[in-house]
């Protein structure tokens, strides 16, 4: 077994523990009331560290699997990481000032806190499905 080849089953196994890690990970984090700032400060820090660990283990995906030939996995990887760049940038910036609110006792803040953790889970949850199936359905 190649180098490249060893790397890429590693990156694709990490990336799958990753998503799956934070999925079961943020699912409870769902039965908090999101109503303190706590709350919504460790929520946030909780998806800033999925995003920069879901990046880096997808970054390393696809240059092992664009080392292997495997263009297809690569491309697939590198969209999971242009997705989760984009969300950490997006989503992210969107609790911060939602958790701000919350401070102020606002009760669309709240509301609006859970519907962009319930949307990131989702966006994780077809991540994982995407990523468990494309190892089934193709050959690594």
């Amino acid at each position: 077994m190649t180098l490249p080849t060893a790397a890429s089953m590693f990156f694709t196994v990490a990336l799958l523990v990753t998503t799956a890690y934070f999925l079961m990970g943020g699912l409870p984090l769902l039965i908090l009331a999101h109503d303190t700032p706590v709350d919504a400060r460790f929520i946030r820090s909780f998806f800033n560290v999925y995003y920069k660990a879901a990046s880096l283990t997808a970054g390393g995906a696809c240059l092992s699997h664009a080392l292997s030939g495997r263009l297809g996995f690569a491309l697939g990887a590198a969209a999971i990481v242009a997705i989760t760049v984009s969300l950490r940038g997006r989503l992210i910036p969107a609790m911060a000032q939602l958790g701000e609110r919350i401070q102020t006792a606002e009760p669309a803040a709240i509301s609006g806190f859970r519907r962009v953790h319930s949307t990131a889970l989702l966006i994780n949850l077809a991540q994982l499905i995407a990523l468990v199936w494309s190892v089934t359905k193709f050959s690594l």
